[in-house]
Order: C-alpha cells, then sequence, then structure tokens
C-alpha cells in the first residue's frame, strides 16, 4: 500500500468515526430534548433559558455535522466545527471537575448529577480529545476516500492581473 492511499484510510476513519460519534450522540439527545437541556443545566455554567436553548440546539448541530463527516462533505469546515466542539465539550468536563461537580457529562444522552465517585471525567476528556485529534487530522488532510467532495466543483487559481488586462 502506497503512502498516500495509507494517509487517505487514516483520513476516512478518522471521519467515519468523529462523524459517528456525533451523529450517534446528537440523535440519543435530540430523542429527549428536555433531558438533554438538563445536562448542559447540570454544568452550572450559564443561566436557565440559555442552558434550555444550548441542549435543544446541540443535538441538531451535532447530527448535522455527523452527517456531513459520514458523507464526506464540506470535510474540512465539519472537522473544524467538530474539533472545535470537542474542545468546548473538553473544557465544561474540565470546569465541572475543577468546581467539584458529580455529574454525568450527558455527551450520549441525558446527563447530570451522579453520585459523588460515580464521575467519569478522565475518560470522557481523553475521548474528546482524541476525536478533536481526528478533527485536526482532517482539518490539515480533508482529502478522503469515498467522501462526496470529491464531486464538488475545484476553486482553481484566479487570472494574475497581468493576464486580465491583455
Amino acid at each position: 500500500m502506497n503512502r498516500d492511499r495509507a494517509l487517505g484510510l487514516v483520513g476516512l476513519v478518522a471521519r467515519l468515526l468523529l462523524g459517528g460519534v456525533l451523529l450517534v450522540a446528537g440523535w440519543l439527545k435530540v430523542r429527549d430534548l428536555t433531558g438533554s437541556a438538563q445536562s448542559v443545566v447540570a454544568y452550572e455554567l450559564f443561566p436557565y433559558e440559555i442552558s434550555r436553548m444550548v441542549g435543544t440546539m446541540l443535538p441538531v448541530l451535532e447530527i448535522a455535522l455527523g452527517l456531513l463527516l459520514i458523507l464526506g462533505l464540506f470535510t474540512r469546515v465539519s472537522a473544524a466545527l467538530g474539533g472545535l466542539l470537542m474542545i468546548v465539550f473538553i473544557a465544561g468536563i474540565v470546569s465541572a471537575w475543577a468546581r467539584g461537580l458529580s455529574i454525568d457529562c450527558g455527551c450520549f444522552g441525558t446527563g447530570g448529577p451522579v453520585t459523588p465517585g460515580q464521575e467519569q471525567y478522565l475518560p470522557e476528556i481523553l475521548r474528546d480529545l482524541g476525536l478533536a485529534v481526528a478533527a485536526g487530522w482532517l482539518v490539515v488532510r480533508p482529502g478522503t476516500p469515498w467522501a462526496l467532495d470529491a464531486l464538488l466543483p475545484q476553486s482553481t487559481p484566479s487570472t494574475s492581473h497581468t493576464e486580465r488586462i491583455s
């Protein structure tokens, strides 16, 4: 297997992994928007109304980004946004951990308060860090096999100023 093919397959795995996780996480949350909002409220970062809005909009964003990544459509932008989400999720989990909150992250459905000692902060941070790395790979190398991006018209360098004048 040549180097370009191997790197393309790494990108394909990164794209499907990040896209699949976002799609599943969003789908599980969109089925219970009240629970999704309660998960955001549990972080105690925003006023209730903003937490409710985030809890309602986040699953839709995750589903949209997940679908775009799985299809390989607008891969660089979708991966950048997915990576940004992972960084925000990591910051939220670190914040909850640092403030001594005992919560389930709500990453895959309804989260919220848990019994002290039942938190899974480190594994959740490591998972999201791995997904952020996958997103970074796709930002740098968005070209992957079986991506709909290949069907989009490619931009060409614009004609130079001197060529347009003559």
